[in-house]
């Protein structure tokens, strides 16, 4: 009896016992290492990249959707070459003004559908110059050209 009298004035005085304390004191410590990065000032503007694209119609069939692909050069990953890579974009056509061979411009949006996320926007035309009628070396007109000229007559 003496033991078990003992036993019972033995009292384990323990913090962990029956969840008497929370948890929070057995959280990591800080450290150093495990603060987050310091963030920009405010001053600076925020860095968007790749916000609009440029690339040509492939398929213009779809209702208000167009599309688009994109080529952009990357380099390869053994040779160090740059080579073509493209990838191809849903973008959203509202008056399907645009045609299969149409260089557009695709602006970030809102999503629009499943794999609609930009917006086609027409894009100025380069500075080309029509092609002029090819004549002979020496500005003569072809004898091919001259024969067909003759022979409605």
């Amino acid at each position: 009896m003496s033991i078990t009298s003992s036993l019972q004035s033995l009292k384990l005085s323990s913090q962990f016992l029956n969840g008497s304390t929370s948890l929070s004191h057995l959280s990591k410590p800080n450290s150093s290492l495990s603060h987050q990065p310091p963030k920009p000032p405010s001053f600076l503007p925020q860095i968007r990249a790749m916000k609009s694209m440029q690339g040509r119609v492939v398929c213009a069939t779809n209702d208000k959707t167009v599309s688009v692909e994109v080529v952009r050069l990357a380099p390869h990953p053994k040779y160090k070459r740059r080579v073509r890579k493209k990838k191809k974009f849903q973008a959203h056509d509202p008056d399907n003004q645009f045609q299969v061979g149409d260089f557009v411009q695709l602006e970030k949006s809102r999503p629009i559908s499943k794999t609609k996320a930009f917006i086609a926007v027409p894009v100025p035309a380069r500075n080309v110059q029509p092609r002029k009628e090819e004549t002979g070396e020496l500005g003569i007109p072809l004898e091919s050209d001259q024969s067909q000229e003759q022979q409605p007559a």
